[in-house]
């Protein structure tokens, strides 16, 4: 055996209605003010209001920060430490999509390190360890809940800066299917491809382990089995519970392998034209499956027969090539563009998504060697259809 380290030290509590009971589950490690940092449409649709009466019944007092953006971007960070600093929390937890989580990691950490969460950029630079963090996720896809990363947009350059640190993993995390059940079809369909496909580039990429693999295949079949039932019934339970923990678990696997060549030129989609995380990656990831498939097709292979196609006679490689087949009947059903120039991609900005892609560590953990021109290709490929 090669050696590796799994590193998971959240504690994960889950199961329909407990975000009813946070106050009693956080109480513990609640010593002071909790900041709860979220985005005021779930507080308007009244998702939240068994949440803060929990907080209340516990005895917890808290400060509220719900200007959490899409894509958060450094001025919203500054915005929300200013607010912590000010009331003196002495903790952070993130209730809502990755965004939300994503600005609770980073107002936590910039609670106790100097500078700007920018200086963080890359693996475990983080000086001093974060304020408590604790998470509530509210859709099934980014996996922020249980994952070491962070991730904000410079909007003077546009580049989203990825900052990774073990110090970074929530103390807490607290799975609540129902919180999903209103979620609308659009968003279901752009987080749970977001999840798909923190799975799939899990499972095949060069960082990968035993745990995390096997981790990212169970994710790969959870969430094939239920994403089609949770877009078109949103309130089918069960299948909402099977997207919740699927997310989970490819959270946990790409917190140990890293990820791979989607995301590292999703995210550039995401700072330059402020698309949709979820909805990028979707897009692009059939385009990436093709590359990668000379590198890898035994693992392709087990994410085909993960995705419930049929490999009947089938050699390694043609049932490998049938991922990409499943992909895009699946992003076709949940109604994800087929092509990166319906998401408003232009590529006038082509050297520059080119190179901000590169930068990313992503590239370096995906099963194919890539370079600056493979990028160029795959992204002119995605906004040209060429499949």
């Amino acid at each position: 055996m090669s050696q590796f380290q799994f590193h998971f030290p959240t504690i994960a509590k889950c199961g329909a209605g407990l975000a009813d009971q946070a106050g009693a589950l956080l109480k513990p490690y609640v010593d002071g003010t909790l900041l709860v940092v979220t985005d005021q449409g779930l507080i308007d649709a009244g998702i939240l209001a068994g949440f803060f009466a929990s907080l209340e019944q516990a005895g917890i007092d808290y400060q509220l920060f719900s200007a959490v953006e899409a894509n958060p971007s450094t001025d919203v960070l500054d915005a929300a430490v200013a607010l912590l600093k000010a009331r003196n929390c002495t903790a952070v937890i993130g209730v809502g999509g990755g965004s939300s989580i994503d600005t609770a990691k980073g107002v936590a950490a910039m609670a106790t390190n100097p500078g700007n969460i920018l200086d963080y950029e890359g693996y475990d630079k983080l000086t001093q360890p974060p304020l408590p963090i604790f998470a509530i996720p509210t859709t099934s896809g980014t996996g922020s809940e249980c994952t070491a990363s962070t991730v904000f947009t410079n909007k003077r350059t546009l580049f989203k800066t990825v900052i990774v640190s073990p110090r970074l993993f929530p103390r807490l995390a607290i799975l609540d299917p129902a919180l999903t059940l209103k979620l609308p079809a659009a968003i279901t369909a752009a987080t749970g491809m977001d999840a798909l496909t923190h799975a799939i580039e899990s499972y095949v990429s060069r960082q990968a382990n035993p745990i995390s693999q096997a981790m990212a295949l169970q994710a790969i079949r959870m969430i094939a089995g239920s994403l089609e039932k949770t877009y078109f019934v949103g309130t089918d339970m069960a299948a909402r519970e099977q997207m919740l923990l699927g997310s989970f678990l490819a959270g946990v696997a790409f917190s140990q392998s890293k990820l791979g060549n989607v995301h590292a030129i999703s995210h550039t989609f995401g700072g330059v034209f402020n698309i949709p995380h979820g909805i990028a990656n979707a897009a692009l990831l059939p385009y990436v499956i093709k590359f990668n498939l000379p590198a890898c097709p035994e693992r392709f292979r087990d994410i085909t027969i993960a995705l419930g196609a049929d490999v009947t006679g089938l050699n390694v490689e043609q049932a490998a090539a049938r991922t990409v087949d499943a992909v895009v009947a699946l992003n076709q059903a949940i109604g994800i563009p087929a092509t990166i120039r319906e998401l408003g991609v232009d590529l006038e900005f082509l050297p520059q998504m080119v190179s901000d892609s590169m930068r990313s560590g992503n590239v370096l953990v995906n099963p194919r060697l890539t370079t600056a021109r493979d990028v160029e290709r795959l992204i002119t490929d995605a906004y040209h259809g060429n499949l």
